[in-house]
């Protein structure tokens, strides 16, 4: 099997363990984390070393120059070439710079977005999963949260209290016929 059957197989494989992934408000940080945790637990499963925060082929860009770039996800496979993935809610063109280096030096380069959708096609043999949540603003000072359930759905919203001026109205209502004129 060649590199790109392989990573668009490896690519789908993963979309469908992310499609299992929940959480409700959550902060940007810890969304991220969340995702590359399932990406390490899916790389885990099929029994690979799961290297996180490795370091990449690229460098940093100067003033850092001297210093590797690093991977939030780098995968050793028994049968086939290494797997290497990026984690972003954002399109940044130095992922797909640091991913692109990585598939020309042999490596199979998935780039996991996530986020509200909109999501930017990466360049080939780039593979791209994607990933969508929800977000809504945070309390005063907390920036957004993130919320994410199988099928798009979210939880219910919290009710408010029944006040005790409410009165409840039995059902069904009756109908105009029913009512005396």
């Amino acid at each position: 099997m060649d590199g790109g059957a392989d990573g668009a197989r490896l690519a789908a494989s993963l979309g469908h363990a992310l499609d299992r992934l929940t959480f409700v408000d959550l902060p940007t940080d810890a969304v991220t984390a969340r995702v590359i945790d399932a990406v390490a637990a899916w790389a885990g499963d099929k029994g690979w070393r799961v290297y996180r925060r490795a370091p990449s082929v690229l460098p940093l860009p100067p003033p850092l120059s001297r210093r590797q770039s690093v991977l939030d996800v780098a995968c050793a496979r028994p049968d086939g070439p290494p797997v290497v993935i990026e984690v972003d809610h954002t399109d940044r063109r130095r992922t797909w710079d640091k991913l692109a280096a990585e598939a020309d030096a042999g490596r199979i380069a998935i780039w996991v977005r996530w986020g509200t959708g909109r999501f930017g096609v990466p360049p080939a043999p780039i593979h791209l999963v994607t990933c969508e949540v929800s977000r809504r603003a945070g309390p005063a000072g907390a920036g957004r949260l993130h919320s994410r359930a199988p099928g798009g759905e979210l939880p219910a919203p919290a009710h408010s209290e029944r006040g005790a001026d409410s009165t409840p109205v039995l059902l069904p209502l009756p109908s105009l016929d029913d009512e005396a004129p």
